[in-house]
């Protein structure tokens, strides 16, 4: 195949996989979806012809046109900086248009031959986003047990309790598992609806011309080469290189997050700039604001810029939180345990040659062939194994876990997967979006200067009466504004239009409509960013005289003016002196982070005094002869209640970090104004720029982010980066979306995260990627919800203290016994009457304690850290041991006589669940009070009740092989239980004195003092 024959011979020897320049610059291996048939070489020798054709160390402006099929090739830009890799929409934006068209073989008066759009089809499939194969249910449920080490541990505990009889123990365990998987397979679902949702979010019709005809079909038919045209309120339903633009400006702010619509036009960008700057490229997804365009397609689905964001959501993997690490650990733990007392009591029994039937014996009659014996001794170590494993821990997780979602709810937070409502407790960054998160998302005006006035709206005070500079630049804001007032009152436009307009009620003035009604409009000239001006022209009343308003930035509106207004018989000349003050004063408001909108006013008309620069072809500037009123300082004001917000996480241990698109001087003010902690030494020492995130590698990174506190001028990609190097470095990082309506650039980032944060005004896609969303978009709320994860977490040790020490005091108990040749002290009923407890309704209330405000100042917990801490492992012994040497103590009594009647063996069992009780009452938090947690009060003196009727109802005794007791027993036993209490209490002041000395040591209480 000659590489010069001008005979095309296939289309898809054209494009191959995604047109042939395309395979050059695709990084991911997953992109080369080549077809059979489809590749653009089909020999050794045309495999090295190509190659050549394509070498890439010839510029297209330098080169002669090589040619493959007629297609001329267009070398791929030198790589892209780090933190923004090549895409094939990239490559476009730096072209000329007439090489672009050339390539696709397009006329942008015909468009593409529909006869060709068959083999286009079958090469480049649709303009959709499609999701990798479905993994079948059953794939799912066993992928859910065999990745939790816990569920494997209870599954074979399952197993273990149907051979030896413990049906009871079986049953509960498997509707335990039951319930774990079907939140997994929930959970995965919601997964997937992430990706379904920025189906959602593309276009679903365009216009489209094809055979030279206009035509309007769905978004999904487009193809590479297509030539599609929009205009306002459209959004694009593709990459588009633009081929003609008038006045074209596009939103944006899905994908690169700034607020402000771009201007568009159709000169080719230098090559590698950041997404925000190709501005002669249109990206599928976002929307025409203002003036209209036409394009050529360069890429559909998931090779636009769009589709990457989809990409990057399907390749993050879902990250296991803290709790689910810490329950693997703690399954791995109790396994080993499980394997010993297997070991160590088979053992035992074997060496010691005796029959166990006793153990399994119910009313005197054996079940079981006594030369068996040894077999038995087996099968009753592995029955104690599994009593061992409190295998009711993940519904009491479960449970406790979903109470603290409804809980959430109530505070106007959803929490969606319910491990990461503990894993909020472990939060120790949460990186956020500066506008709409810590922001208002709407200007307002803060200071209004004049060359002799100053004022500042944020002040409290009477309603102001303004001097004449004030007043006029006041008026010239609201008659220079496209904003109006809607049916219902609110005023509607531009963002700095809406500050303008608004700020007139401040101090009592009319609203616009009012303030226009003595001013006849003849002229006006919208908002160009290029002249970064709005200007209008009209007549006051009567007056004739044509008088001229003009509004914009300082830069271009204060060369103009020749001098400023102190009032209608006062207006010196604009001397250099003066000049030098006013530009002085706006550098100062300018670091503060506010925005400055100048105003100024003539005479004559829009046309003769921007005559120079609105003519076609004009090389002149505009005349010099206007009179400066002043400008208005205006900024997205915080948001209320955040600055109390961060400092009180910064009390907790939790770290603020903003990230936003906006400047550097923008994003250090605001983090200033809400009491970030940004590093004084030097002016850009607590500030990074997406531009040095692009120059630094992950290692470099990784040691840069931990003294930093704004990341300014920053894309999706530089945000994941963010969130990968706090991770290295052992944080549990949070991430906030902000509450743009179609902003979808910070779902990958909120999926990668440990924790995703979605306000809920946001898109479909940022709250299906993330875990929790804030219903009423305020960041305060997280503040809650960090509160309600560090208290779960607590309960969680709270009713496994209580669970594990009542396991090892029945084993030690049991255990004993049988080293000791002694009877056994409880009968198999009553083993399985403690389980319950220790499973059931007092182990289900220890997890709802209420939250303990205190503990948000504790540290946050560290991503590593073991659930079963020193000081958990300390209470699980001391409420085992108390309860075990007191039921040996009643034990030892009763058996003084040498046999174990039913009352003694009655009096050891209501000892037990008795000391039980009290373990379960005085394991609650340390900060919560007695009668606090009503429902543990509730359960406790529930299972007390049901204890005495197994005690004294004959068809509980029959069953459980119990005797009624007398009083003086009862009363012996209650004080039994007294004394425990009053134990337990011991030790819970110690461990409040131990955790008042560890704060101390670590400074978290001078900490939440200066808080």
């Amino acid at each position: 195949m000659a590489l010069v024959d001008k005979k095309r011979s296939s289309i898809s020897d054209l494009h191959g996989p995604r047109h042939p320049a395309s395979s050059l610059f695709i990084p991911p291996a997953k992109y080369h979806k080549r077809r059979p048939g489809n590749s653009p070489v089909s020999s050794p020798s045309d495999e090295k012809a190509y190659k050549q054709n394509y070498d890439p160390s010839f510029p297209p402006s330098t080169q002669r046109p090589r040619v493959y099929n007629a297609y001329p090739v267009i070398s791929p830009p030198p790589p892209i900086p780090h933190g923004d890799l090549e895409t094939v929409t990239s490559k476009y934006a730096s072209v000329p248009i007439e090489e672009v068209l050339s390539f696709f073989r397009t006329d942008p008066t015909v468009g593409l031959s529909s006869s060709i759009v068959p083999t286009l089809r079958a090469t480049h499939g649709y303009n959709e986003f499609s999701s990798s194969s479905s993994i079948s249910a059953f794939r799912k449920i066993f992928d859910t047990i065999y990745g939790s080490p816990l569920n494997l541990l209870l599954l074979g505990s399952a197993a273990i309790s149907v051979i030896v009889g413990n049906i009871d123990d079986a049953v509960s365990i498997t509707i335990s598992i039951l319930i774990v998987l079907t939140v997994g397979f929930v959970q995965e679902r919601r997964s997937e609806k992430s990706l379904e949702a920025l189906n959602r979010l593309v276009p679903h019709y365009c216009h489209l011309l094809r055979d030279s005809r206009q035509t309007t079909v769905l978004a999904s038919e487009l193809l590479p080469g297509d030539i599609v045209s929009f205009t306002v309120g459209d959004r694009i339903p593709a990459d588009v290189r633009l081929l003609t633009t008038l006045d074209l400006y596009i939103d944006e702010s899905s994908l690169t997050g700034e607020a402000h619509a771009v201007r568009k036009s159709t000169d080719p960008c230098a090559r590698g700039v950041p997404l925000g700057e190709r501005s002669s490229v249109a990206f599928m997804g976002t929307l025409v604001r203002n003036g209209k365009g036409t394009g050529i397609v360069v890429s559909t689905g998931e090779y636009t810029e769009f589709g990457a964001v989809f990409t990057t959501m399907q390749n993050i993997e879902e990250k296991r939180t803290p709790l689910q690490s810490s329950m693997d650990e703690l399954a791995k733990k109790l396994s080993t345990l499980s394997f010993g007392i297997i070991g160590a009591i088979c053992l035992i029994g074997i060496m010691q040659h005796r029959s166990w039937l006793g153990m399994f014996t119910i009313g005197g009659r054996s079940w079981i062939i006594h030369w068996v014996h040894n077999l038995i001794a087996i099968y009753f170590a592995v029955s104690l194994a599994v009593a061992a494993i409190p295998e009711g821990l993940p519904i009491v997780t479960t449970v406790t876990l979903a109470l603290g979602v409804l809980r959430m709810a109530g505070r106007k937070a959803i929490v969606k997967k319910l491990p990461s409502v503990e894993a909020l407790g472990s939060i120790s960054v949460i990186c956020c979006d500066k506008t709409g998160t810590l922001t208002r998302n709407e200007q307002s005006v803060t200071e209004i200067h004049t060359v002799t006035d100053f004022f500042r709206i944020d002040l409290p005070q009477l309603q102001p009466t303004p001097s004449p500079a004030l007043l006029k630049t006041i008026q010239i804001g609201s008659i220079c504004n496209a904003a109006v007032r809607n049916r219902d009152g609110i005023i509607v436009g531009r963002s700095t239009d809406v500050a303008l307009l608004s700020v007139l009620g401040v101090f009592g003035l009319p609203s616009q409509k009012e303030a226009r009604f003595n001013f006849n409009v003849l002229a006006e000239r919208p908002f160009n960013s290029e002249l970064k001006s709005m200007a209008v022209s009209g007549t006051h009343g009567s007056d004739t005289r044509e008088i001229y308003y003009i509004k914009g930035a300082l830069e271009v509106i204060l060369p103009r003016c020749t001098a400023y207004y102190i009032s209608e018989e006062s207006m010196p000349a604009l001397d250099e002196a003066t000049r030098l003050l006013i530009c002085t004063k706006a550098e100062t408001a300018s670091s503060r982070g506010l925005r400055l909108v100048a105003m100024a006013y003539g005479f004559g008309s829009v046309s003769s005094l921007e005559k120079d620069t609105t003519a076609p072809g004009a090389t002149g500037s505009p005349q010099r002869n206007l009179v400066f009123a002043g400008y208005q300082a205006m900024m997205d004001p915080p948001r209320k209640g955040v600055s109390d917000a961060i400092s009180s996480l910064h009390s907790g241990g939790v770290r603020v970090v903003m990230i936003t698109g906006d400047a550097v001087e923008t994003g250090l003010a605001i983090a200033r104004q809400l009491g970030m902690l940004v590093h004084t030494k030097g002016p850009r020492t607590g500030c990074l720029t997406g531009k040095e995130i692009d120059e630094m590698d992950d290692r470099m990174l990784r040691d840069r982010v931990d003294g930093i506190t704004v990341f300014a001028r920053t894309t999706p990609r530089h945000k994941m980066r963010i969130v990968s190097a706090l991770q290295s470095r052992g944080a549990v990082v949070a991430m906030t979306g902000d509450g743009g309506k179609w902003r979808v650039n910070d779902a990958p980032a909120l999926k990668m995260a440990d924790i995703g944060v979605a306000m809920g005004s946001g898109t479909d896609v940022a709250k299906e990627a993330a875990d929790v969303i804030l219903v009423d978009d305020n960041f305060s709320t997280i503040l809650a919800a960090i509160e309600e994860g560090k208290s779960i977490f607590h309960n969680i040790q709270h009713f496994l203290a209580f669970q594990l020490s009542t396991a090892i005091a029945t084993l030690t108990l049991i255990t004993l016994s049988t080293i000791f040749r002694l009877s056994n002290p409880l009968n198999a009923m009553q083993i399985l009457f403690i389980n319950i407890l220790m499973d059931g309704p007092p182990s289900q209330s220890l997890g709802v304690d209420p939250a303990d405000h205190s503990v948000m100042r504790r540290p946050p917990r560290p991503k590593d850290a073991p659930i079963i801490t020193k000081q958990v492992l300390f209470r699980v012994l001391f409420s085992a041991s108390v309860i075990v040497l007191l039921t040996l103590f009643v034990y030892i009594h009763e058996l003084s006589d040498g046999q174990m009647s039913r009352r003694d063996q009655t009096m050891t069992f209501t000892c037990f669940v008795f000391l039980d009780l009290a373990s379960a009452l005085q394991n609650r938090g340390l900060g919560c009070g007695l009668t606090q947690n009503k429902m543990l009060l509730t359960t406790v003196l529930t299972s007390f009740v049901v204890q005495l009727a197994l005690v004294y109802i004959p068809i509980t005794q029959s069953v459980f092989q119990t005797e009624a007791l007398r009083a003086r027993d009862l009363f012996t036993l209650l004080c039994l239980a007294a004394i425990s209490i009053l134990l337990h209490e011991v030790r819970r002041g110690y461990e409040r004195q131990d955790e008042r000395r560890r704060d101390r040591e670590q400074g978290w209480d001078r900490v939440a003092n200066i808080a």
